[in-house]
């Protein structure tokens, strides 16, 4: 198992390696993490019962991060102008239903992947596209799955005290201290990229390693209550895409409002 997650850490890494210096083959990435995550999470959906709209909210999901790369910003909130009106489209569909049960929920679900895997992790290619921002990209990055890594080894050989046993019966707060300390650790290292002073890498590094693990949890109680282990089997010994890119939903909108901000102080 450690082997086959290695090689797909590996394989990983050799991605983005390969798309970061490149702004549109970045948003491509994006984009395909994107309609393999909503598949994923429509697929957890669907075996717990929900008949979501996975095909619709996939369709809705992909354009997001494509009106991103082709900078359509018709609106100054365009993103919230594709929800209403995915919105209104859902309500529509309503009208061929045969059945009034589980209309609620099925709009519910159906926009709540939409916003929470797609216009989440969309925030990823508004940081590339930021002034310097291949140097954004790679630090958020880089202190969220560095503090995964440590947290996942360092549990797996020293925890002893569950965290959050009905939700993770895995994760150990010895686990998340060691994430937090990676996570710091990370941030350290893009000093170059980041030029903030040590103090502050020192907040970005607990806060956004904290904020990685909430994103991780957050995936854990889905799946728990979808009654699944994994979220898919995509990826050889670590489960599936949304498995891993869990962490960094919450921790990309954070991260590019924070960085915008602190952009615009400078």
């Amino acid at each position: 198992m450690v082997i086959k997650r290695i090689i797909s850490g590996i394989v990983l890494i050799a991605i983005i390696l390969g798309v970061i210096f490149v702004d549109w083959l970045c948003g491509l990435a994006v984009t395909a993490f994107i309609i393999v995550g909503l598949y994923e999470f429509f697929g957890m959906l669907e075996k717990k019962g929900i008949c979501t709209y996975k095909y619709f909210g996939t369709l809705l999901g992909t354009l997001i991060p494509l009106s991103i790369m082709l900078r359509f910003a018709s609106t100054p909130r365009w993103e919230l102008l594709f929800i209403v009106l995915g919105l209104l489209a859902l309500i529509l569909m309503q009208f061929k239903r045969r059945r009034n049960d589980g209309v609620i929920v099925d709009i519910s679900t159906t926009l709540f992947g939409i916003l929470y895997i797609s216009w989440f992790f969309s925030f990823l290619i508004k940081i590339r596209y930021l002034p310097g921002g291949t140097g954004y990209l790679a630090s958020i990055l880089l202190i969220t799955k560095l503090g995964d890594i440590g947290a996942y080894f360092a549990g797996s050989r020293f925890g002893k005290n569950p965290l959050f046993p009905r939700i993770s019966p895995k994760k150990t707060v010895e686990g998340s201290l060691a994430g937090l300390f990676f996570s710091v650790l990370a941030a350290f290292a893009c000093q170059p990229l980041l030029s903030f002073s040590y103090p502050h890498l020192l907040l970005i590094g607990l806060s956004f390693g904290a904020l990685g693990q909430l994103g991780d949890l957050s995936e854990s109680l889905i799946k728990r209550d979808c009654g699944m282990k994994d979220s898919g089997k995509i990826l050889p010994g670590m489960g599936g895409i949304l498995d891993e890119i869990d962490s960094l939903l919450f921790n990309a909108p954070a991260f590019y409002f924070y960085i915008s901000t602190v952009i615009k102080t400078y």
